[in-house]
């Protein structure tokens, strides 16, 4: 102990923590699968992304029952592809294989341009019919509910920003 070396005591047969995770193959990517979502659904993404998910779905199908504006299918269809894209992503760990993407940023603008979209949509469905029969108008009940997931969403994700730095 000259050295000043200090020697922690460690159970025969136990392993160090870097020593158990897995270094290649399926159990590496199951291992990273397990630790690298978690977050996501620990932390109130995927309570939002779901929320708005079928708050999209819903005001979707109450649209398909009537004859709105095929724009307004158009942006819920292309919301819905997205969210599931995003929720998809989030879930398998995909987003540690794509590194050349900041993931966190996307996530962030998509929720931002989710939310003005949902907002032009919901204004140009109001603007669209003088009439608002209940499906139409629990539709873009919905698509607000919707808006303001992604809304609240945008406020979830800003943690992710905190310590990073300019390079």
């Amino acid at each position: 102990m000259a050295s000043g070396i200090k020697y922690a005591f460690r159970p025969k047969g136990a392993q160090r923590k870097e020593d158990a995770i897995p270094k290649k193959g399926i159990r590496r990517y199951l291992f990273e699968l397990k630790q690298g979502n978690k977050a996501f659904w620990l932390s109130g993404h995927a309570f939002t992304k779901i929320v708005t998910l079928v708050c999209l779905i819903t005001a979707l199908d109450y649209f398909e029952s009537m004859l709105p504006h095929p724009v307004l299918v158009l942006v819920l269809s292309m919301e819905v592809a997205i969210y599931i894209f995003f929720i998809f992503l989030n879930t398998f760990a995909i987003n540690r294989y794509i590194t050349f993407i900041f993931w966190p940023m996307t996530d962030l603008l998509n929720s931002l341009f989710s939310c003005v979209f949902l907002a032009g949509s919901i204004f140009f469905a109001f603007k669209a019919r003088r009439t608002l029969p209940k499906p139409y108008l629990t539709a873009m009940i919905f698509m607000g509910v919707a808006a303001i997931s992604c809304f609240l969403d945008i406020f979830l994700q800003l943690p992710h920003f905190r310590g990073l730095r300019r390079r």
